[in-house]
């Protein structure tokens, strides 16, 4: 009977395209041990090339092991694993002969792909980001340097609420005590723990302390807002309307009556700064600016409705629907790369602001990308949430990784 191993690969893109690398594992599915390891900085590529060429390294890798081997190739790259299991076509010219080569490296009937959520495909992807770390400083990656193989659990850890729910049920029917809720519940000042009082978690004696809180306002209504019209980070950087200025100091009102918010972050683009300087004159705080939390740059699709997308672009409309590592036309951004930065924003204000509330005024893919990434949600559940303009929403970070989403898409202010 053949040999069956596992192939996780990845590959990035820091600018999409950008300096580019990849990474792939080859694994033993019955003990985890790592049996091959590849990585490369590959210059300037976009996510998917960079993808394909960890996808074909990987293939490779098992070829020079083990060339009668069965594959299960696993990857959080939709587009790469539709593609390569024949459900999609491939329609962009940089990725035919790539698909291509990685068909031919293996019998096609030795090979099956499966699609991964990215936090399980750790692995890989610090092994890309490694050959991209290496690139940075002009050199190539060297197997000897990695440590993501020690970086990485042998049993992925489930990111988002579950887990955290699991442990404070646990800890209920063990006769815990349950934290005081604030008024409404949602989100509030963080309580100082009680001496002795059992710790929440999944050790005996875990003490995960008070949660960063990012309560997340998307900004007011904009001109465009009402028509439903792409408004991103790369086109005309509207105002606040009339009717959003009235929305911003509604929920400025709200907040100054709950009394919890301890510091004010904000996008860079101008509705957000408005909406956000409404808050902060409320609550004698000042706004701090974080360039990544800025709204998708959507291309030559900025300024228009759906509809007259899809008259003009449908093809690309088509695959932007279809994966989150397709760009707009005309040079807009992946939803996969709004994540990676939302991501890098996130952990910043986690860390910074520790054991605190913040608010956080953003656009509507940012709010739901925190969202995604808390419930550890697939990239589709993007087009799955509703997000009113000047709406509140609510997710606390604990300090072991866990997340737990606390409120949605909150518009009872402006009631």
């Amino acid at each position: 009977m053949a040999r069956t191993v596992v192939v996780e690969a990845d590959g990035g893109s820091r600018g999409n395209p950008g300096p580019a690398g990849y990474g792939a594992v080859v694994l033993d599915p019955g003990t985890g041990e790592t049996l091959a390891e590849r990585a490369e900085y590959i210059g300037v590529a976009t996510n998917n090339v960079a993808e394909y060429k960890g996808l074909i390294a990987g293939l490779k890798a098992v070829r020079d092991l083990f060339p009668d081997a069965q594959v299960h190739v696993r990857m959080d790259s939709k587009l790469v694993v539709e593609q390569m299991s024949g459900r999609w076509k491939i329609k962009h010219p940089d990725m035919k002969p790539l698909a291509a080569e990685a068909a031919t490296i293996l019998p096609r009937a030795q090979a099956r792909y499966e699609w991964i959520p990215r936090e399980k495909n750790k692995h890989a992807d610090r092994l890309a980001n490694e050959a991209m770390d290496a690139g940075k400083k002009g050199k190539q990656w060297e197997p000897s340097g990695s440590t993501a193989a020690l970086d990485t659990p042998a049993e992925p850890r489930v990111v988002g609420d579950a887990t955290a729910g699991a442990a404070k049920a646990r800890a209920a029917l063990a006769g815990a005590r349950k934290p005081a809720p604030s008024d409404d519940g949602l989100f509030e000042l963080p309580q100082e723990p009680e001496e002795k009082s059992p710790s929440v978690g999944w050790g005996p004696s875990a003490d995960l302390g008070a949660p960063a809180t990012l309560v997340l306002l998307r900004h007011g209504e904009t001109l465009l807002t009402p028509e439903k019209r792409f408004s991103g980070s790369g086109g005309s950087d509207p105002e606040l309307s009339a009717v959003g200025r009235k929305q911003a100091e509604a929920v400025a009102a709200s907040l100054a009556a709950r009394g919890t918010i301890q510091a004010v972050v904000s996008s860079p683009l101008t509705r957000c700064r408005e909406t956000a300087e409404a808050v902060a004159v409320r609550l004698g705080l000042p706004v701090r600016i974080e360039k990544d939390l800025r709204e998708t740059d959507f291309g030559a699709w900025e300024g228009c409705t759906f509809a007259e997308v899809r008259q003009r672009y449908a093809e690309d409309l088509d695959d932007w629907l279809a994966s989150p590592d397709a760009a707009p036309t005309g040079g807009g951004e992946s939803f996969a790369a709004v994540a990676e930065r939302v991501e890098a924003a996130r952990e910043r204000l986690v860390k910074e602001y520790a054991g605190r509330t913040v608010l956080v005024v953003t656009h509507v893919t940012p709010v739901k990308t925190l969202v995604r990434l808390a419930l550890g949600a697939p990239p589709e559940s993007l087009f799955k949430m509703e997000l009113s303009a000047a709406s509140l929403s609510a997710v606390a970070y604990y300090a072991d990784g866990n997340a737990s989403v606390r409120l949605l898409n909150d518009t009872s202010h402006l009631r």
